[in-house]
């Protein structure tokens, strides 16, 4: 049990401290009504139908919301785990510091097809892109649940030029690519680009950078 509270362990040790009611099939026989107990007293917080998120024990009794990007890296982590899906596109962008409103859509690349899937404690859509994880260029990003994978600026940048409606903040895109060119390496960028296909991508980032090639 965690700090006296009836909240198993196991719980608390989930990827992103993010799970579904069939992931703790061995802890609860009949997990749905048990979590919904935890949830009613505070000790979880159910961010979309099916996903439960462990509250910090600082936050336990004050109204909590996870950031969207972990959030979103939470339910992917439960889903794929953690080592097989990244933040991209707006979110990266958004934890590297290159977006600095809050969007109501997270971007996640992910191995295998999802739908979207709609929030319930905001207006909110976890988006799923089908993408070979492991060719990705990424690095790991602390979030209010743990650490993420995130793509690296060269990558981000890379994906929000090839495709800069993904995500409905399009108007912030060519300033994001501007902020992520000016921290990338144009070598490390054309490393990337050619294998991935994204050449076309990295010349219009570098009219948005104000660059020549």
């Amino acid at each position: 049990m965690t700090r006296g509270t009836p909240l198993p362990a196991e719980l608390a040790r989930s990827a992103m401290r993010t799970f579904r009611p069939q992931d703790v099939a061995h802890v609860y026989a009949h997990p749905r009504p048990e979590l919904a107990r935890l949830t009613d007293k505070g000790l979880l917080h159910r961010v979309a139908p099916g996903y439960y998120i462990v509250v910090p024990q600082d936050q336990v009794g004050r109204h909590w919301v996870p950031g969207l990007e972990a959030a979103a890296a939470g339910i992917a982590s439960a889903i794929y785990g953690a080592d097989h899906i990244a933040l991209m596109g707006v979110s990266a962008a958004r934890l590297l510091g290159a977006i600095p409103r809050a969007l109501a859509t997270a971007v996640l690349a992910v191995p295998r097809a999802h739908r979207p899937i709609e929030l319930s404690d905001r207006d909110a859509t976890v988006r799923f892109v089908q993408r070979d994880t492991s060719v990705l260029d990424v690095e790991r990003v602390e979030t209010s649940l743990g650490a993420a994978l995130v793509t690296s600026p060269e990558q981000t940048l890379l994906d929000l030029a090839r495709r800069p409606l993904l995500g409905n903040a399009e108007n912030e895109i060519p300033a994001a690519v501007a902020n992520l060119y000016r921290r990338s390496d144009p070598e490390r960028l054309e490393q990337l680009a050619r294998p991935q296909r994204l050449v076309a991508a990295l010349r219009r980032a570098e009219i948005w950078a104000g660059v020549h090639p």
